[in-house]
């Protein structure tokens, strides 16, 4: 079902919610987001002892299961055994993301946000605020939020007429914390809770199934110009790769640009669908992420299972 392109996308979204009633039920989501609890508590367990290589007994333990309840846990969230999560939360992986990063920006140039090498991404089409709407701090913009489950927790959700504008994600109680923290973006802006109008962009983000070519998720990128050639960037990025930020630095082209780079990284509105979690230091080191270093480990390994490793 295409909907057509209308002054206001949410109202579209609405339209496709009625149409399609599946987007408006969460229960594979809230699944996802049961699973993530017992999921952040092993990749803790994991951080704090990984250079004694924990036992899977152990990882299990620590989220609370058993052995064979982590097993089905780690096959039903990422479709990988705990231990290949465990393989996928490692330096040699990170680096192995990172094999080939400029090139991999380079073959995405050529191939644009629908090539090949897109395979298993969500498809993104986006447009830029103007710098005026960008320094009026969202004056007279409308935005509408809701918190939603995800595979990576609480997902809050915020959504212009134009598209996605906003994904910020929490833990359990910090939801309102998350909502402060977007709102100091666009602290002049109209926020309405609306989950009704939301959740289709929670389910267009986050169900695999809803991730067509044909069917583009709208995003509008709210920064400086500096911070949208960064995010624009990132865009290009497919899942399964990963570049470092000098790299993004010199794409950009501003080569001596690295930490301004990062800082606009960490500014991303729009986290996973613009995926600044697939920016790594140049040795492959995670570095930060601005909802917290578990939940970055948490998409670079679900993004391995659904690449296959």
């Amino acid at each position: 079902m295409v909907c057509a392109i209308a002054p206001a996308y949410i109202g579209c979204m609405i339209n496709l919610a009625i149409k399609d009633p599946s987007l408006a039920k969460s229960g594979d989501l809230n699944s996802a987001l049961r699973d993530y609890d017992s999921v952040r508590r092993a990749i803790a367990f994991i951080s704090e002892r990984w250079r004694s290589q924990p036992t899977i007994e152990a990882m299990a333990d620590a989220a609370g299961l058993t052995a064979d309840e982590l097993h089905h846990l780690f096959r039903r969230w990422a479709g990988l055994t705990p231990k290949g999560f465990m393989q996928a939360l490692t330096l040699d992986h990170a680096k192995g993301l990172l094999r080939g990063s400029a090139s991999v920006l380079d073959a995405a140039l050529d191939s644009g946000l629908s090539g090949p090498g897109r395979l298993h991404d969500l498809f993104v089409t986006h447009e830029a605020m103007s710098p005026g709407e960008w320094k009026g701090g969202g004056a007279g913009m409308t935005l509408r939020y809701g918190f939603h489950p995800s595979p990576f927790g609480t997902a809050l959700v915020i959504a212009s007429e134009r598209g996605l504008a906003g994904l910020a994600f929490a833990d359990p109680g910090e939801e309102l914390a998350a909502l402060t923290d977007m709102r100091g973006r666009w602290p002049h802006a109209t926020y309405i809770e609306d989950y009704l109008a939301t959740a289709p962009l929670a389910h267009r983000i986050f169900d695999k199934k809803l991730w067509r070519p044909d069917q583009p998720l709208r995003v509008t990128l709210i920064g400086t110009d500096f911070e949208v050639r960064v995010w624009e960037t990132l865009l290009k990025i497919p899942m399964g790769h990963a570049v470092s930020y000098s790299d993004i630095a010199s794409k950009i082209n501003s080569p001596k640009a690295s930490r301004a780079v990062g800082a606009a990284v960490g500014k991303n509105p729009i986290s996973f669908v613009v995926p600044c979690h697939r920016a790594l230091g140049k040795s492959g080191a995670l570095t930060g992420y601005h909802w917290g270093i578990t939940r970055k480990q948490a998409m670079i390994g679900w993004e391995a299972g659904q690449v296959g490793m």
